[in-house]
C-alpha cells in the first residue's frame, strides 16, 4: 500500500511522517498527524493544497491555544503554519499580520509604534490564524472591529483577499468556509500615547493573572457564552467547579477553563467537557457550544 507521503506533491517546505502533536498543544495531549506539513511560505502552501490528491485531508493548526487532538491521531496532512507566517509589518495606521504571528505580538508591536485600539489582542492566548477563523475577542472587543481584510487560500490554491464585511463575522463565528487557510490579515488600528496604551496592556495581563489559570496545561476559554449569559456561571451554577474526570479538572479558579493535571488523555479532557454539557444542560436547559476546537480520531479506549 503506498505510503500517504509518496503521494504528496514537492514541496519547499517540511514533511513529516507520524509526527508528534501533543507538544504543539497547550493540554499536552493527542496522537500523531500522519504527516505534517510546514509551508515555506504563502507561495508553497498554494502550491501544495493545487497539487495535493484530492482525496487527503488537510487541517490546519496554529499554536494549538484553543486545540484538543484526540489520542487517535490526525489522518491525512496537519498544516502548521510557523515562523514565514509570523512577520508583524506597520505601515501609517494598519498593522498586517501573518497568521501564525502571536496575538499579544501583534499587540506589543502595534504599542510599541504607538497605535492604539489593538491591546485587546494582548489578553487573547492564541494567534492570528485561529482569531480569524473565530473571530476572537476579550475585554469588550473583538476581531471583526478592528479588521480591515484577510488573505485565504481555498482548497484548491487559489489566494483570496476578503474584506472583513464578506467574511460573515459574528460572535465567535467566521463564515468563511472551513476548508479555506487563513495567511494573513491587515488591521486598523489609531494614533495614542505608548504609555497609556501600554498601561492598557499591564492592566489587561493582570486581570488575566487574576481571574485565570496561569502556567498549566489548558485550552483556554472551553465554551462560548451563551446569548446574555455567562458560561463559567452556568458551569459553577451546575456543580462542575473542580469537577474531576481521569487527570482531568475543571479549574477551581476558573471554570470554563479544563485542566490537564499531568496524566490526563484527550478523551479525559473530551468527557469532562460533556459530562460539563450535560449537567448545565440539566440545570438551566442551555447547551453550551465548544469554542475549543476538537480534531482528530477517538482511541481505541475513548
Amino acid at each position: 500500500m503506498t505510503k500517504l507521503i509518496d503521494r504528496l506533491p514537492s514541496v519547499r517546505g517540511e514533511y513529516r511522517e507520524n509526527a508528534t502533536l501533543a507538544p504543539m498543544t497547550w493540554f499536552r495531549v493527542g496522537g500523531p498527524a500522519e504527516v505534517l506539513f510546514r509551508p515555506a511560505d504563502e507561495a508553497d502552501l498554494m502550491n501544495f493544497l493545487a497539487d495535493r490528491p484530492g482525496d487527503v485531508p488537510v487541517i490546519v493548526v496554529g499554536i494549538g491555544s484553543n486545540l484538543l487532538v484526540r489520542d487517535g491521531g490526525v489522518p491525512g496532512v496537519v498544516v502548521r503554519l510557523a515562523k514565514p507566517f509570523a512577520q508583524v509589518t506597520i505601515e501609517d495606521d494598519r498593522v498586517a499580520a501573518g497568521a501564525a504571528a502571536l496575538d499579544v505580538t501583534v499587540a506589543a508591536t502595534a504599542q510599541r509604534a504607538g497605535l492604539t485600539g489593538l491591546e485587546f489582542m494582548s489578553g487573547i492566548p492564541g494567534s492570528i490564524g485561529g482569531g480569524l477563523r473565530m473571530n476572537a475577542g476579550a475585554y469588550g472587543s473583538e476581531f471583526k472591529e478592528v479588521l480591515i481584510s484577510a488573505r485565504a487560500v481555498d482548497p484548491l490554491g487559489h489566494i483570496h483577499t476578503l474584506a472583513v464585511d464578506d467574511m460573515g463575522l459574528g460572535y465567535r463565528h467566521c463564515g468563511v468556509p472551513e476548508d479555506w487557510v487563513f495567511t494573513s490579515a491587515i488591521f486598523q488600528a489609531r494614533s495614542g500615547d505608548p504609555a497609556t496604551i501600554r498601561q492598557a496592556m499591564d492592566d489587561i495581563r493582570d486581570a488575566r493573572e487574576d481571574t485565570q489559570p496561569r502556567r498549566v496545561r489548558t485550552g483556554g476559554s472551553t465554551f462560548a457564552n451563551p446569548p446574555g449569559g455567562k458560561a463559567w456561571e452556568l458551569i459553577d451554577a451546575a456543580g462542575c467547579r473542580g469537577l474531576t474526570i481521569g487527570g482531568a479538572q475543571v479549574s477551581e479558579k476558573h471554570c470554563n477553563f479544563l485542566l490537564n493535571l499531568g496524566t490526563a488523555t484527550a478523551a479525559d479532557i473530551e468527557r469532562l467537557g460533556e459530562e460539563v454539557r450535560r449537567r448545565v444542560r440539566e440545570t438551566s436547559g442551555i447547551d453550551l457550544r465548544w469554542e475549543i476546537r476538537r480534531i482528530g480520531l477517538r482511541g481505541e479506549t475513548a
